[in-house]
């Protein structure tokens, strides 16, 4: 058999291995083949079955409907757990019939057998029907969360699986148990495994889905019933657990969380508001927060959005339960500063890519479920509640009710550096301060940036409870002299609980107030004296003074960081708001705001130094500082500037000279062509001029900044003056500001840039000049209008006092403003036409109703002294801070830098004038006509008549602020005996004679006369006293022409 050769043996075995794998492929395919037979059998069997139990299902209910078949509870239950077994979602009718019957079932009157409930008594079903309730419930709930309330078939469902749930999670309504009370407790039993069920597969998510659907919106679409039944749900597991933590965890993530359901709650169902009264609710969520990790735990679960949520349900809740608000009051602020901590550490101050936009938040780091924007303004409105006037009552009751417990005297503060520092507080201060101390955390700027889009409605509210700021102020008065300065101070150098919460007080009033004397006006502050009387203004922002002096002096400031650091921008921004209403209308004394300890020369040492307190004393607080130092200190600062750009006078080099000439007739156009070109270091350097008459013809004189001081006066009397309608003046007091139809000048824009460098240079070179400017466009000028507490309406005084009066009275208007018939424009007479500016888009239709006119009157006054001239405003401070840096200014409030531009409004100073004058044409000190001028100027002339001496001879009549060692060219009186035609200077014949009193003949009916370029007073040698002061009176008031002053 084996003898063939080794190549058919091969083959041999090849065929037999193939055979075996046909066989062994043969076996598999007929066991495949049998599988999917089974598999196919399988599936038609199920689907044969499906179709049977659904077609017995769907008789069983036809037969119902026809009356043909009885209904009782068993036939329910079968045929429940027929569908039950093949549920899907084309199941759906069925299953909604299936709970009509059910529920129709549960109504039936003396049926026992028909109520489906009635399997739970029954001893072989009571399992069954358990785990069969459980899955019919959960199927309601999974419906429930894919329902849309406001989709109207929609919520058909939602009440029928609403109504399947609270029948059969609670047995108060199931009839079983009438005359049959011992079975209740078995059958409560029942509920609570139930809800025990449905807890663990997430009824609290469902029931928070819902709400939300039906609630986040801005009309909500879930009935009152349909509300009343989803609350009472949610709190069905938490009673029947006895408000464990657990449950008191889910209802808070779950419930509390959705967008202002306790508004909804209050609006619809006050029946619901009851039971959590009855529950004492809002107590146990406070005290389950109160415990960090459990605080800190709901909001990593909730994420910033819903946090702010459950915030404003707790706050809502609170100021509808005053009583309980007040007993928790110190673990209900607690509460609220974790959770406002929580989120702030995810708002951020801009945009990027990781954050995204929040309406009450702003820029937020964590993920913005937009979902509930719609929802947002009923959120901020429960935020409100916390500081609308009873919640700020109850939290501030010790305060406002201002009883001191004890009366005696405060004992002295102890040594900082004992290391158990105990504050002397009183026991009503301490709970006051905590209180303050946790509201703070919502005002204080680390947490106020948590709720960035609200937070001046969060101020408001606070300065609207007219009695608060006032008794707070009273109330840190008791601390002792001064406003219980040196208690404050000592708390700087503390780092106890009582300190920083006396601190917080401090910064809670600080903030509040300062937003009060933003908002209101003149009126309501100086006469009606709301909140403050001017006596108390007085005496607080002597404590602020102190206050920020003494944080920047001793140093505090510069390592001031956190609570320290928010304290002094607190309490410096009320000291700030309080110094610029009084730099507009003063009502504080004299030297009020100086600080007597502060020696001038040591703050200059250690500027030079560059120590680092005096830079920040100059920076926040320059009022402390005498004006005379600070215009001493100005002064420096722009020599130091031309020694650095080398325009003054030195041994080894001369500054470079620009020279212009300058027609008579035609100066404005002429320095305006010349000086608009020049580098503005040319500008800033030294400039000669030369005039020239109409024939071309060079004027004789050389100049040695006398010159250049005369053009420089007759530019400015020439552009502000308001025939060249450049500028105009305010109706009144006659200040100058830009004029808005300036325009009719072609090239207006660049007048303005070159007026604003030629005040510039001005000003630099400490030339005064008789130019009265509006205090609002100053400060325009200065840029005080970009500061937060800058408000259009305060500085309308100063533009037109009579507009300012109209606009309050629309204020303060009782009945109803849109009788006025005013729109949201301001019509204009323009050189006889009549011109309607609308104040916002389409305002010329927008009438002001009582609801916008505050908004109409800041629009109306933004535009009179913003939006008319701005681009005016723009040109001329591009041209006067191309020549004076801004940061110079800063130590310098408006009304003086008023003086800075047109110098000193004090009296004229006859002495200091009288050291610093030099004689020439043989005049001196001791000639009898010196001697009368003197005392002429001294005694017989009024104070008005001294000014317009002193303008008639330096053009200004105001003295430098510096005093009259710094008028440049020195004051000057000469002797002259012929007309100003023929005088051709001093000769040695007329300086004897004038010496020797020896007149070349009587004066007559000369007049003494000036050259304003030199500060020089061209006096005749008098014979008599009465002559010279007559001769001199008429020549001073003959001095007249363009008049600014």
């Amino acid at each position: 058999m084996f003898s063939t050769t080794q190549t058919s043996k091969s083959q041999f075995l090849d065929k037999a291995r193939q055979a075996r794998e046909e066989r062994k492929g043969h076996k598999e395919r007929e066991k495949a083949a049998t599988q999917i037979q089974a598999l196919i059998r399988r599936f038609l069997c199920r689907c044969r079955l499906q179709r049977q139990i659904r077609k017995d299902v769907d008789d069983f209910f036809q037969a119902c409907d026809a009356g043909t078949a009885k209904r009782n509870a068993l036939s329910i239950f079968k045929i429940a757990r027929k569908l039950l077994f093949i549920f899907s979602t084309e199941d759906k009718l069925r299953f909604e019939k299936l709970c009509r019957f059910i529920l129709a079932s549960m109504e039936v009157e003396n049926e026992p057998k028909v109520w489906y409930v009635s399997l739970a008594l029954s001893k072989d079903l009571t399992i069954p029907w358990i785990k069969q309730i459980k899955d019919i419930l959960w199927v309601s709930c999974e419906f429930l969360k894919k329902l849309k309330p406001d989709i109207l078939q929609d919520n058909k469902l939602v009440t029928l699986y609403l109504t399947m749930l609270m029948t059969f999670t609670d047995t108060s309504k199931w009839k079983i148990l009438r005359g049959k009370e011992n079975l209740r407790p078995a059958l409560n039993r029942i509920c609570e495994n139930i809800m025990g069920h449905l807890n663990q597969k997430g009824f609290y998510t469902i029931l928070q889905i819902l709400l939300t659907n039906g609630l986040a919106r801005s009309r909500p679409s879930l009935s009152k019933g349909t509300l009343t039944a989803i609350f009472t749900l949610s709190l069905r597991p938490v009673v029947a657990a006895h408000f464990s933590d657990n449950l008191l965890r889910s209802f808070l993530i779950h419930i509390m969380s959705v967008p202002a359901v306790i508004y909804h709650l209050n609006t619809l169902t006050p029946e619901c508001m009851a039971t959590i009264q009855t529950h004492d609710l809002l107590r146990k969520f406070i005290l389950f927060l109160s415990r960090e990790e459990q605080c800190a735990d709901i909001c990593i679960c909730l994420e910033g959005s819903h946090t702010l949520c459950l915030l404003g349900n707790l706050i809502h809740l609170g100021y509808l339960t005053e009583r309980v608000l007040e007993e928790e009051a110190n673990h209900f602020v607690k509460d609220l500063t974790d959770m406002l901590s929580y989120c702030q550490r995810y708002v951020s101050q801009k945009k990027s890519n990781l954050t995204h936009w929040h309406p009450v938040l702003g820029w937020f780091s964590q993920t913005v479920d937009y979902g509930l924007n719609e929802s947002m303004p009923l959120v901020t409105k429960q935020l409100q509640y916390l500081w609308g006037v009873p919640v700020i009552r109850t939290l501030f009751s010790d305060v406002l009710s201002k009883k001191l417990e004890s009366q005696e005297p405060l004992p002295p503060p102890p040594q900082p550096t004992t290391s158990q520092n105990n504050l002397p507080v009183k026991n009503l201060f301490k709970r006051a301060f905590q209180k303050s101390a946790s509201v703070r955390n919502i005002l204080k700027p680390t947490a106020l940036t948590t709720l960035t889009q609200i937070k001046l409605q969060i101020l408001t509210g606070l300065t609207y409870l007219d009695d608060l700021l006032p008794k707070l102020w009273a109330f840190i008065c008791e601390l002792g002299p001064q406003g219980g300065l040196k208690l404050f101070l000592e708390c700087l150098n503390n780092d106890t609980d009582e300190s920083k919460q006396l601190l917080a007080m401090l910064m809670l009033f600080c903030d509040c107030s300062r937003h009060l004397i933003t908002i209101l006006d003149d009126i309501e502050v100086y006469e009606e004296q709301i909140s403050f009387k001017i006596e108390e203004l007085v005496t607080i922002s002597s404590f602020l003074n102190t206050f920020v002096y003494k944080m920047i002096w001793d140093g505090i400031l510069e390592n001031a960081k956190g609570e320290k650091l928010d304290l002094f921008h607190s309490v410096h921004g009320w000291l700030m708001a309080l110094y610029e209403r009084d730099c507009r209308r003063r009502f504080s004394p004299d030297d009020h705001w100086l600080r007597k300890d502060l020696k001038p020369s040591l703050l200059f040492q250690e500027l030079e130094k560059g120590k680092r307190r005096a830079q920040l004393l100059l920076q926040y607080i320059p009022h402390v500082i005498p004006h005379k130092n600070r215009v001493l200190l100005f002064r420096n600062i722009v020599t130091k500037e031309k020694e650095t750009l080398g325009l003054v006078e030195t041994s080894s080099a001369s500054p470079h000279v620009t020279h212009i000439t300058i027609r008579r007739s035609r100066m404005l156009e002429d320095g305006y062509d010349q000086l608009r070109r020049l580098p503005v270091n040319s500008i800033k350097g030294v400039i000669r001029v030369k005039f020239v008459n109409d024939l071309g013809v060079d004027e004789a004189g050389i100049d040695q900044d006398g010159v250049f001081k005369e053009f420089l006066e007759e530019i400015i009397k020439k552009v502000f003056n308001p025939a060249l309608n450049l500028f105009k003046t305010t109706s009144g007091n006659e200040r100058l500001y830009p004029s808005p139809t300036s325009y009719i000048h072609e090239n207006h824009l660049q007048l303005f840039e070159f007026v604003g460098k030629m005040l510039g240079k001005a000003m630099y070179e400490g030339i005064v000049v008789d130019v009265p400017f509006a205090s609002f466009f100053l400060s325009q000028v200065l840029g005080h209008h970009h500061s937060m507490f800058y408000s259009s309406i305060d500085e309308l005084p100063s533009l037109d006092s009579e507009f300012y009066k109209n606009l309050t009275s629309i204020k303060r208007y009782d009945g109803d403003v849109s009788d006025l018939g005013l729109t949201l424009s301001y019509d204009e007479d323009v050189m006889g036409q009549l011109v309607c500016h609308e104040l916002i888009p389409g305002g010329k239709t927008m009438p002001v109703t009582n609801e916008n006119k505050i908004s109409y009157i800041h629009l109306m006054a933004h535009f009179r002294m913003h939006t008319q001239i701005k681009d005016q405003t723009a040109a001329f401070i591009r041209g006067f801070r191309s020549i004076i840096n801004p940061e110079w200014l800063h130590m310098f409030s408006t009304p003086e830098v008023q003086r800075l531009v047109s110098g000193d409004n004090a009296e004229i100073d006859l002495d200091d004038l009288k050291k610093h004058t030099v004689y020439y044409g043989g005049f001196h000190s001791s000639h009898r006509v010196i001697i009368w001028l003197w005392d002429i100027l001294s005694n017989d002339f009024t104070a008005d008549e001294r000014a317009m001496f002193l303008k008639f001879v330096t053009s200004c009549s105001r003295p430098p602020l510096l005093g009259f060692a710094y008028l440049k060219p020195p004051f000057s009186i000469r002797c002259v005996e012929v007309s100003d035609d023929q005088d051709t200077g001093d000769t040695l014949g007329s300086v004897l004679r004038g010496f020797f009193t020896i007149r070349k003949k009587e004066p007559g009916g000369r007049l003494p006369t000036s050259s304003t370029c030199f500060n020089l007073l061209k006096l005749p040698n008098y014979s008599k006293k009465s002559i010279l002061r007559d001769k001199l009176r008429y020549a001073i008031s003959m001095n007249t022409g363009f008049e600014l002053s």
